[in-house]
């Protein structure tokens, strides 16, 4: 079924293709949004641009287009998400933050497709001619297209899920709102976008977040929400081991019997997608079981999208652990595709576990699995591992109460 409906989707776009030669001239659409509303973060801030993302034509299938779930779960190459992505169209306007409080139409518009819970019928008119460009970016998914929004209708009727309408109207803080609205069952795919149009909170703090601020802020609350039920829990019995890999990003995931705490390191192998260069480069962060009290520069939002995984993996088995986690990005994974793959594969890597009764049998099968299966030599980073060397004189659990 999942083949099926991706040749069908691919060949459409080629069928596009071949219809619209000359994209660029396009001032008319009769398409549909997957949902999806992107809020960019390039213009000086408060200003921001607000943009709505549609196929050039409506399309049964417009969900896959903003399916990261989708794509993982079905294999999808790096080569089947740039075809999806590349055929999107960001019609946008400029917009203040601080105007998602205001009865602005279009934002209004946006509000109401980022909160829809199936794709939206649109009517677009563009001011200027399409922009066709895509730049990588470590947090955000690509999109192929870009130009200035003139007109929007909304064709038929939104449905906004009850759930989500009663926390955009309820007066509570936007943390408690997402948290809430994760309990009922919405991930943090759908909550980062309703976070990202200034839909909840407190009704004077209610403003515009741009995407890639809202990505990474869903994905630390939801952690952070999880993780003081995870604290309580009891210190998992043997060390545990998980490894995967997907889309040339390589992971090796340690836990060892211990209380919380999170430590990961990402090396980016020459003429991977983030390093041009010929020679090896590494980034790490860091936080023990009181946690952080500042971003997390050096990995940014593969921080965050690596932990909530991990946390939502020792709160389904009631256990907490220190967790060392090692991502190895490859020359096969050659373009950005957004911090989606870094979460997606930390998920297909915990489907995978090895137990150990001594922290010796996982660090020497860790080595062996980097060498044999990864042809990497982890042991420089066991080395400089915060992690390790603060394990070896951190508290009980019992110290902390």
């Amino acid at each position: 079924m999942s083949e099926n409906i991706k040749f069908e989707v691919i060949k459409k776009i080629s069928e596009l293709s071949f219809k619209h030669k000359n994209i660029r001239n396009i001032s008319k659409l009769d398409s549909n949004s997957p949902p999806s509303v992107f809020i960019g973060s390039k213009l000086k801030y408060p200003l921001v641009n607000v943009g709505i993302l549609s196929p050039l034509e409506r399309d049964d299938n417009a969900w896959i287009y903003e399916n990261a779930k989708y794509w993982a779960n079905n294999d999808f190459q790096i080569n089947d998400v740039l075809k999806l992505r590349n055929n999107l169209l960001n019609s946008r306007f400029q917009s203040n933050v601080q105007d998602s409080r205001t009865n602005n139409n279009f934002i209004q518009l946006a509000q109401e497709i980022a909160t829809a819970s199936a794709p939206v019928d649109l009517e677009i008119e563009l001011k200027n001619k399409v922009d066709i460009n895509r730049n990588k970016d470590k947090i955000l998914i690509p999109h192929g297209m870009n130009a200035r929004l003139k007109k929007a209708k909304i064709i038929g009727n939104v449905k906004v899920p009850r759930q989500v309408d009663k926390m955009m109207n309820d007066e509570i803080k936007a943390s408690e709102g997402l948290g809430n609205l994760y309990k009922f069952g919405f991930d943090e795919y759908t909550l980062s976008k309703i976070l990202s149009v200034g839909v909840l909170g407190l009704k004077k703090n209610k403003k515009l977040v741009p995407t890639r601020w809202s990505i990474t802020a869903t994905d630390d609350t939801l952690g952070k929400l999880l993780l003081k039920k995870v604290k309580d829990y009891p210190i998992i019995e043997d060390y545990e081991l998980f490894f995967g890999e997907f889309l040339g990003n390589q992971y090796l995931i340690m836990l060892f019997p211990q209380v919380w705490s999170y430590e990961l390191f990402e090396l980016y192998l020459p003429k991977s997608s983030w390093n041009p260069s010929m020679e090896l480069k590494a980034s790490t962060d860091y936080e023990n079981y009181s946690g952080r009290k500042e971003y997390a520069f050096a990995t940014a939002g593969g921080y965050y999208a690596s932990r909530l995984p991990i946390i939502e993996y020792l709160n389904s088995i009631r256990r907490q652990a220190s967790v060392l986690v090692i991502r190895i990005e490859t020359p096969s994974y050659w373009t950005a595709l957004g911090v989606w793959v870094v979460r997606e594969s930390v998920r297909k890597a915990l489907n995978k576990i090895i137990k150990f009764t001594e922290e010796k049998e996982i660090i020497e099968s860790s080595r062996k699995i980097g060498k044999i299966k990864y042809n990497f030599d982890i042991s420089a980073i066991l080395d400089r591992s915060k992690l390790l060397k603060d394990k070896k004189t951190q508290k009980s659990l019992n110290d902390f109460f």
